[in-house]
């Protein structure tokens, strides 16, 4: 019998996986962390106020998770020729939650500036940085978990970054 982690790590560990994802969940992470800063991006060319700018973040990664549920227990379904049920779609969920908690540290950083705790400008900025180092981060798990040595890590981590900095750069040629 394993003995229970200390409740430091189990909380590191949780706080880890929640803004990173866990085991084979970097897809669901790196697909919401894309749609989050895509949003951010498009949003903010007709919306600045970063209230709104959370909302908006938080209503796409609910219906696009909730789309990612329904498409998933729908392919599952077809293809062992059963209907799907709780089960499944509990797994599926648990499975596609990266979607939503890819969502969580941006709303955050948004919410602090509707405060006005920093600047509706900084929220933004701050937002999509988290994003970036998300990305980063899976590209790192991706090489991790591959074993890949260095140059194919810089490689994995390169090509998510890469895909964060062009919704950047879009964000950037909107806002002028």
């Amino acid at each position: 019998m394993k003995p229970a982690a200390e409740p430091s790590s189990r909380f590191g560990r949780v706080l880890t996986e929640a803004l990173f994802g866990a085991g084979g969940g970097v897809a669901s992470t790196v697909y919401g962390t894309i749609v989050v800063m895509a949003t951010l991006t498009v949003g903010y060319a007709s919306e600045t106020h970063p209230w709104t700018l959370a909302v908006v973040v938080a209503t796409t990664a609910c219906v696009l998770w909730v789309a990612h549920l329904y498409a998933h227990g729908l392919s599952e379904s077809l293809s062992t020729g059963r209907r799907f049920s709780e089960v499944d779609i509990g797994g599926i969920a648990r499975r596609e939650i990266g979607i939503l908690l890819a969502a969580v540290a941006p709303i955050a950083m948004l919410l602090l500036g509707a405060s006005d705790v920093i600047s509706e400008t900084s929220a933004v900025w701050l937002a999509l940085g988290i994003g970036l180092v998300t990305l980063a981060v899976e590209g790192l798990r991706y090489a991790r978990l591959g074993s890949l040595g260095p140059a194919a890590t810089l490689v994995a981590v390169g090509v998510n970054v890469s895909l964060g900095l062009l919704v950047v750069l879009l964000k950037a040629a909107l806002a002028h």
